[in-house]
This record gives C-alpha cells, structure tokens and sequence, in this order.
C-alpha cells in the first residue's frame, strides 16, 4: 500500500516541475532569444517480486514479476529551434539565421547568447546594454584588413575618430585624344588631389599634340606651372597606347603651404588615340583629406565597416560566432546567458557564415521560439496528470483507511 503512496508523491512532484518548467516558457514568450525547455519523465526504478526463469524441458519460461515505485524527470532539454526575426531598423540589434551564438565577456569570462539587442557602449564598445558585457569579434589593422585566426577581443566602433590625411601618389588619366586633332592642338584634364596635409589642390593635366601619333604632357598645381616636367605619350598605328615608345616621368610638386612634397606617378596606360571627339578625365587619385568616423554598416557575415566624413569606407571589425558539439549541455546563467559546461564541448569560434553558424539578420532580433499553443496543451495535459497522481493518493489512503477499520 505505501509503494502506492510514494509513486503517487513521485508524481505529483515531478508533475509539479513540468508545470514549473511550462510556467517559465510561457513567461518568456516575449523574451528575445530565450529557448524553450522540455522536461521529459522516466520510471524511477522497480522491486523484483519475482525473478525470471528459463524453458525447462517441455514447461515454458516466466517473465519476471515487478512493481514499479514511481517516476522522476528524465530531462530538462532545451529547445534549440530558431525563433522568427523581427524587425527593428537599429543598426546595433543582431539576429542569427542558423546555430552559432554571441560571444560576450565581462572581461574575465565568456558567455554566449542568442540575444542579440546590443548598443554602443560610451567608449564605443558594442555591448550588451542590460549586462554591460561587450560582444567579442576580431578588430581590423590600420589597413582594413582582418585576421579571424587571432584570439577574440572587445569590438569597438569609435565614432569620431579620425581618418589622417593621405597625399596623392597614384593618378590615372584615361580617354581618348582625337586622332585627327593638328599638331599644335591641345586639351586638359583637371583634377583633385591632395597634399600630407589633407588640403585639396587642382592638378591639370595638358596634352599638346606635336607629331604623328604623339602628345607632349604638362602640368600645373593651382594655375602654377610644374616647371621641367613634361611627358611623352606615344600611340600605335592602332590608336593603342605604346609603354615601350612613351617617356612618363613622376611629378615632383613642394606646396607652398609646409606639407611634404607631393611625388604623384601618372598612369596614362588606358589612353587612346582614336578618331572622334576628345574625352579626357582622371579616373583615379589615391590621396585623400582627413575625415572622422560618423557611421558604420554591419553586414550579414558580421563585418563592421566605418563609414567616414571624407567619404571613404574603412573596415573595423567583425562579429564573431560560435557553436558547440553539442549546445544541449550549455548551463543557463540567467540575463539570456549561456555558458560551457564538460557536456557542451569549447565554444568553436568562427565569423557568420561559416562552419553551421549562420549568418546575420541586420537590424533585426530573434523572437522567443515559446509555442504558446503546445505549452498550453501541455499545461492541460501536466494538470490532468497532477490530478491523476493525487487521485492515487487519496485513494491509498481510503485503503489504508479500511485496513485501520478492520480493528473495530
């Protein structure tokens, strides 16, 4: 009769957890990232009454004879299936379309989350506003370039800082001069360059025809002529233009307003001498003025690209990811935080996009993946069973209840 009792106990305890566990679900319905847990139940163990036996000659054998005692939980999983993005329009907010998770530290530890509502912190790390943990990634060098293969550290989005000034090295003239032009003729093509300073100044480009197939170049910075440069530009009987026959020399140019001589090797390699109108323009100069950092662009593989007031583009950083052998032995920390434990295997570190993690939804959060129509099914179904198992109780105790009534 008490074997009764504890199983009936035994369920309406374990019960008791699945509704706990259902409760929490539903709380977190709205909360972003949040995972879903299941609990699952087992039977606890059994008391032999009788043992097996085997065939003997022409008798058969028995199966054992057992009372079970009751159940437990067998599991609290949590559900990994990704919850619908939505859309918010913040640059800083983060959705992942696949299984990786977010690295963020308090600077002594990691943690890992799927809730990806992060703002710039005031010393413009990315962080997660409601913990103060920055989100870890890869920085990029002074030249844009990123190596995902160095350790992680806090990714920072500096606005305001500047951009140093690059004087032109690099000019490329391109287009075509009039192969019927007469000798004598002559056109230009100016442009904008820029000193060590960042000062903007106007280098002109003059073409002067002086032969069959050939043109004499010079040039002026701001109306003043380079005094002893020139060029020559020679073209094929095909209008193509001839590196072996041409003569082109670097511009030295000293501005006069203290910056670094400016040193500017032309490239007319795209020029053509062909009949028709003349169109002549610079399509490239390599120098620009300083600039400070007023916005950045997140992509779907996590880069994070500065954009400057100069109006150039310059590559930060990168988010990164990562996964796990088996994210079910991650341990819940509370605050949407996940960390490793010995059953999750190390974090497996990578950009979005690689390896199973997913790339990003930018401007976008990942939704609770609650199912409020399965938790409250469930509700229903743990209720019933809590009853049931009550029900047991009761029921052993008017048993009992005779047994003490025997006596009279």
């Amino acid at each position: 009769m008490m074997r009764s009792l504890f199983a009936g106990v035994s369920g309406l305890r374990n019960h008791q957890v699945r509704m706990d566990v259902i409760a929490n679900n539903i709380a977190n319905v709205n909360t972003t990232g949040y995972k879903m847990a299941r609990v699952t139940f087992q039977d606890l163990f059994y008391q032999t009454l009788k043992g097996a036996s085997a065939p003997q000659g022409s008798m058969g054998g028995t199966d054992p004879i057992q009372v079970g005692l009751g159940m437990t939980i067998g599991g609290i999983n949590t559900i990994y299936t990704p919850g619908n993005p939505q859309y918010t329009g913040n640059p800083t907010d983060f959705a992942i379309q696949g299984d990786g998770f977010f690295i963020v530290s308090d600077g002594n530890k990691s943690y890992f989350t799927r809730d990806g509502a992060f703002s710039i912190g005031l010393d413009g790390s990315l962080v997660n506003p409601n913990t103060g943990y920055k989100v870890l990634g890869w920085r990029a060098n002074v030249s844009g370039i990123i190596d995902t293969s160095m350790p992680v550290e806090p990714l920072v989005i500096p606005k305001g800082q500047q951009m140093m000034a690059k004087a032109t090295s690099n000019v490329r003239v391109v287009g075509n001069l009039d192969a019927q032009s007469n000798t004598g003729t002559i056109f230009s093509a100016p442009t904008t360059i820029y000193d060590s300073l960042g000062v903007s100044h106007t280098l002109r480009f003059t073409f002067e025809k002086t032969g069959i197939n050939q043109w004499t170049v010079t040039a002026d910075m701001d109306g003043i002529s380079v005094t002893g440069w020139s060029s020559t530009l020679v073209f094929r009987d095909d209008g193509v233009y001839d590196p072996a026959s041409s003569i082109i020399n670097p511009v030295s140019i000293t501005p006069t307003n203290g910056a670094a001589p400016l040193n500017i090797t032309p490239d007319f390699s795209n020029m053509t001498q062909l009949g028709g109108d003349t169109s002549i323009s610079i399509s490239y100069q390599d120098g620009y003025p300083m600039g400070s950092l007023t916005d950045f662009t997140v992509s779907e593989t996590g880069v994070i690209t500065g954009i400057y007031s100069n109006g150039l583009n310059q590559v930060l950083g990168q988010i990164a990811l990562a996964n796990f052998g088996n994210p079910g032995g991650l341990t819940r920390v509370g605050y949407n935080l996940f960390e490793v434990s010995v059953n999750s295997g190390e974090a497996l570190i990578g950009y979005p996009g690689s390896g199973g993690r997913g790339n990003l939804y930018v401007g976008a959060l990942e939704m609770s993946n609650v199912d409020l129509a399965s938790e409250f099914t469930n509700m229903i179904i743990t209720q019933r069973g809590f009853q049931a198992n009550s029900r047991i109780i009761t029921t052993s105790d008017e048993m009992l209840q005779e047994l003490v009534n025997l006596k009279r």
